[in-house]
């Protein structure tokens, strides 16, 4: 990985293969099964998949006439998909950018098709191989607070590194001593992590939305959170860790 991939100043492509079988599916019917994909990482965006256009289904795809300007990647042709929609794939024929390039292969708009890794789904976009998630015990002093008010207190949180985010901290439930957790509707899915479920905060009085979030049944990688409850440090007013202790 080259530096100006990390770079967030410096417009920057990196194509690699991936040996993942990729499979797109619309409902139960096949549209196009690999083990020939590449991914497309941009700095500023989610890793995409594009598949050779000959691992599609025959007839699949129809090319379009629409066409639109791509800074890094060359000029976007769009391509019909049989079943799926007018537009909802597209190619780079002719942008030779990194190893392999472009030409001859095709992605689809991620929310029109159910995608596979070998054979489990995946949601939201392709986990970025480059970034990865470490959930560490600690017995430093992690404190929570909400409006002036020490909310929560542990010194046995997991910490949760999640490379290019900021460090999340991740309390037992019965280290929150001070508010009542009151169950939200909201649910938001991580590729990393899985699908969070939410609560609001009240204390006081008040109501405080969406401010704590738990993963009821993580992704294997990131199992020692499972039924922890983070703070949503943005929007609350501190996540206070202290130094750790000098050892006798």
């Amino acid at each position: 990985m080259s530096l100006a991939y990390r770079s967030t100043a410096v417009p920057a492509v990196l194509i690699e293969p991936t040996h993942r079988r990729i499979r797109l599916l619309h409902g139960e019917t096949v549209l196009a099964d690999s083990e020939r994909a590449i991914v497309v990482y941009e700095n500023d965006g989610h890793p995409v998949y594009y598949l050779p256009a000959g691992d599609f289904r025959p007839g699949v795809l129809t090319p379009g006439e629409r066409t639109e300007a791509s800074e890094r990647l060359g000029e976007r042709r769009y391509h019909d998909v049989l079943g799926v929609g007018a537009a909802k794939a597209w190619s780079h024929d002719g942008a030779a950018i990194g190893l392999p390039d472009l030409a001859g292969y095709v992605t689809v708009e991620w929310s029109a098709a159910r995608w596979f890794e070998e054979d489990e789904e995946i949601f939201r976009h392709p986990r970025n191989v480059y970034r990865r998630v470490d959930t560490i015990a600690s017995s430093r002093l992690v404190e929570g607070f909400v409006a002036g008010q020490l909310v929560a207190r542990t010194r046995r949180a997991i910490f949760l590194f999640e490379t290019g985010h900021r460090t999340r901290y991740y309390f037992r439930r019965e280290d929150v001593i001070a508010g009542s957790l009151v169950p939200s509707e909201l649910h938001t899915y991580c590729p990393y992590k899985g699908e969070a479920s939410y609560f609001h905060w009240e204390i006081d009085d008040r109501r405080y939305d969406n401010i704590v979030w738990f993963y009821p049944e993580p992704l294997p990688e990131s199992s020692r959170i499972a039924g922890l409850v983070a703070f949503y440090e943005e929007k609350i007013e501190a996540i206070r860790v202290s130094a750790s202790e000098p050892r006798p």
